[in-house]
């Protein structure tokens, strides 16, 4: 937990990371700053070199408040370990984006400010989406767009089985049209169930979407999952592969044309638009019926503790301008991202309809770290994606394989 007296930052490797030291206070009102330095932005963005819209969003915003803006792209594990040890050294960059599981990692090593201590304002936001950038009962950034999961489908294969996909709404619908499917030639369903944290990010919506609980993973709820997707590797209506596809690879299965359903994210759109073959997207079903909540993913915007506490100002207003109505849906389409606030999730499926299924996706969706799970979290996913290996391998029965990935979670969280 941070101080309000002085932040802890934690060095180390990965998300595990809690050895600390002291460093300043943060403020508690926003100070004027110098208007003629320059401001350093890290991203999780390497792919966008300078000539790209990201980047001239992000100078825009600099040239707006009067600045110009230094901007480092890193890859998202490095970006965490970087972020920490400049923490640690004190050369924090003045703005970071990070991957939204990583913001209470670094809140509690006292990485960040909170949203309140410099002003920006988070009221539109949908709840569910800022759950994920907070810890303690504070906000430490602002989310800049967020992704999730459904079911892709290929019409072409629905349609030889029979299978009408508005009637896909629970658990023994789908498996009742996987059934179908499988019967009639076709190929059910392709996922990623890899023993990482891909893997345990498209389980969620599964486990979620049966009732069950992160503190509870052994829950007759959370067992019922798993024993549902190692019924569909059993009956032949999901292939073997699932165990070690990553969300790319999945997908590549689908590209094929040869299954009725693939869970993926919003990020395949594009790719689905070449896949050559009829598609649609439905939510993926809970077990009693509608939609379940998937795990939200997607970065936020903070501002990291400094030295001089007068730099604030400044970083406020790039922040500011990087999350506004108009420039959030820059941002979110650049990123292709669903918009963190109603207003510009409407203008998103105003501008392109096939959206409307995500906008709807991303409202009951879940940040992974939420429910104040905070850095427990990961300690919980990796025992619950070992847990899912073992049932779909057949190497421990479901109810065994998770009361052995409860034990090992309690241990580790306690």
């Amino acid at each position: 937990m941070r101080s309000s007296a002085s932040g802890r930052v934690a060095t180390g490797l990965g998300l595990a990371l809690l050895a600390a030291c002291s460093t300043p206070s943060t403020p508690s009102a926003v100070e004027e700053a110098p208007a003629s330095t320059a401001y350093t932005i890290w991203d999780p963005y390497p792919q966008y070199d300078a000539t790209s819209e990201w980047v001239r969003l992000l100078e825009g915003c600099g040239a707006q408040a009067g600045v110009t803006v230094e901007r480092t792209g890193y890859d998202t594990s490095d970006l965490t370990n970087k972020a920490l040890l400049a923490a640690q050294q004190g050369n924090s960059p003045d703005v970071l984006i990070v991957d939204n599981p990583v913001v209470s990692t670094l809140a509690e090593a006292g990485v960040l400010t909170t949203t309140a201590e410099n002003k920006l304002d988070v009221s539109a936001v949908s709840p569910n989406l800022l759950g994920a950038g907070q810890s303690g009962g504070e906000t430490f950034g602002v989310p800049i767009g967020a992704n999730t999961l459904a079911l892709y489908y290929n019409k072409d294969v629905l349609d030889k089985a029979g299978v009408d996909p508005a009637t896909v709404t629970d658990w023994a619908a789908l498996t009742a049209a996987l059934e179908k499917v499988t019967t009639s030639g076709g190929k059910g369903i392709t996922f990623s169930a890899i023993g990482t944290e891909e893997g345990s990010f498209q389980f969620l919506p599964w486990f979620w979407g049966s009732g069950a609980n992160l503190t509870k993973l052994d829950s007759p709820e959370g067992v019922a999952a798993v024993t549902l997707w190692a019924d569909w590797l059993k009956k032949g209506y999901a292939p073997n592969s699932v165990i070690n596809n990553t969300q790319t690879t999945s997908w590549q299965e689908f590209a094929t044309g040869e299954y009725a359903f693939a869970e993926n994210g919003t990020w395949q759109l594009a790719n689905a638009e070449k896949a050559g073959f009829p598609y649609g997207v439905i939510p993926i079903p809970a077990k009693a019926g509608g939609p379940a909540p998937a795990p939200t993913g997607g970065e936020f915007v903070a501002i990291p503790v400094q030295e001089d506490t007068g730099r604030y100002a400044t970083s406020q207003k790039l922040v500011a301008c990087l999350t506004n109505g108009e420039n959030s849906l820059k941002t979110t389409t650049t990123l292709s991202y669903i918009a963190p606030t109603d207003s510009v999730q409407q203008q998103q499926v105003a501008a392109d309809a096939k959206l409307g299924v995500w906008v709807e996706a991303v409202k009951v969706a879940k940040g992974r770290t939420g429910d104040d799970l905070g850095t427990k979290y990961p300690k919980i996913s990796e025992p619950m994606w070992g847990a899912v290996q073992a049932a779909l391998s057949s190497s421990k029965p479901p109810q065994q394989a998770m009361t052995e990935a409860q034990s090992a979670a309690a241990s580790a969280t306690q």
